[in-house]
């Protein structure tokens, strides 16, 4: 794959990856499409050597893995870890806001949102619903707009003359959606049966619950002068889940390699489906069995989440010496206080792959009088006790509704991580 092909098809996994439901969606079908064969935790599995299986939990979160022709305990796994989940507006169960003839949606907010860039947003409508259908039957069924459905209006600044000076956001009162005019008759219930109906010819006699986000419906796009950067939602965190898909698809599957996507990292992972819950070590113990902790002590983990590009208009915000600049190389994460699981040997061996291919890369370290996000690294390195390396492409607008990488970093991963899924010798 090459550098302009992999940012097209990057553009194309964005678009078409609204939510975690159906991020997971993408790729699945792109799994199936290279061979790899779908487990169901309620069946019994039988592995063999050489062969690429993947499980969903939740529709939200994925594992694919390689088994690899050598033995997992024998070789290793070279695991790359990454999240499905994005800061959002998330709609509330009893929605229905009517004011003055206007149709809004109540939401809440999922996550650390930078609520300001969510206004005067041409939004659609995307997420899970579990429906009755016509014949008594529960289904779910994934639904997605895919056109300007919405729109959080800003009050104009005659209203609000400090906007430009001392502007809050109250997330209860100011952030409900306008999506319409309409009568007193129409439900919400009533708008998401006609969706269904139009997407997928389904009948749904009654919903019976819903996960549904707002996003922003402007496609992902090459933006600059030449074009240097790609401009999109939800880069925090697809962007590493895209990466290690394809690092994954494009090994040679000699050797034991695995790629999981956790949901629900932005609110603390805490979940069936979170890097705190069983499902990796659940997959990981059917898979190896008593062999488990053998093959654990000679893998990796890299974990791939964004990290933040210095922003030349806030350049203060950064320690002098640890400044990521964006087109310039993946960062490597570090925290002493383990708020990143990067250790001296995990950083050393992604520094040599990178080197031995030519690439670059950077280090991150926070203020020191700033706090420090985290990431599934140090969660995964906890539970599993696995030697992990946090590491993410630099990006400005993190948390926003549009965020901005450079068209090369994410390639340059893609080429190491490639590598490591395959290498022979790790640690």
């Amino acid at each position: 794959m090459e550098h302009t092909e992999f940012n097209n098809d990057l553009l194309q996994f964005l678009n078409a990856s609204p939510t975690p439901w159906h991020a997971v969606n993408t790729m699945k079908e792109r799994l199936e499409a290279s061979g790899f064969e779908r487990l169901d935790e309620r069946d019994e599995w039988a592995l063999e050597q050489g062969k690429s299986y993947y499980a969903i939990r939740n529709g939200s979160s994925i594992i694919a893995f390689r088994t690899g022709k050598k033995g997992a305990e024998n070789s290793g796994i070279r695991m790359v870890g990454a999240h499905t989940d994005s800061p959002c507006l998330k709609v509330k169960p009893n929605p229905e806001v009517r004011r003055k003839g206007y149709f809004q949606l109540g939401v809440e907010v999922y996550g650390g949102v930078l609520l300001n860039p969510w206004f005067d947003r041409d939004l659609s409508l995307a997420g899970r619903v579990t429906v009755l259908d016509e014949h008594g039957k529960v289904q779910d069924v994934l639904i997605d707009f895919k056109k300007p459905v919405a729109i959080i209006p800003s009050l104009a600044i005659h209203l609000d003359r400090e906007a430009n000076s001392n502007r809050s956001v109250n997330a209860q009162t100011d952030l409900p959606p306008l999506l319409m005019q309409a009568s007193e008759t129409e439900t919400f219930s009533d708008l998401l049966k006609e969706q269904i109906a139009n997407e997928s010819g389904l009948k749904a006699r009654k919903v019976l619950g819903y996960e549904l986000s707002f996003y922003d419906a402007q496609d992902a796009a090459l933006v600059g002068l030449r074009e240097d950067f790609l401009a999109s939602a939800r880069l925090d965190n697809l962007l590493s889940c895209y990466i290690g898909l394809q690092s994954l698809l494009d090994t040679s599957g000699d050797e034991a390699a695995l790629l999981v996507c956790n949901d629900h990292e932005e609110v603390g992972s805490v979940s069936a489906e979170g890097a705190q819950g069983p499902f990796l070590g659940e997959v990981l113990e059917r898979w190896c069995g008593a062999g488990k902790g053998r093959a654990i002590a000679r893998s990796m983990m890299i974990s791939a989440d964004n990290a933040h590009g210095v922003h030349p208009n806030f350049i203060d915000k950064h320690d002098e010496n640890h400044g990521p600049i964006l087109n310039q190389g993946p960062v490597i994460k570090v925290n002493h206080n383990q708020r990143y699981a990067t250790n001296s040997r995990s950083a050393a061996l992604y520094r040599h792959i990178s080197d031995e291919l030519g690439l670059p890369h950077q280090t991150f370290v926070v203020r020191s009088d700033m706090g420090c996000g985290s990431t599934i690294g140090p969660l995964t390195a906890a539970n599993l006790g696995v030697t992990t390396l946090d590491i993410g492409v630099p990006q400005f607008a993190m948390h926003s509704i549009r965020e901005l990488i450079g068209v090369q970093d994410g390639f340059t991963l893609y080429q190491v991580l490639k590598e490591f899924m395959q290498r022979e010798e790790m640690l």
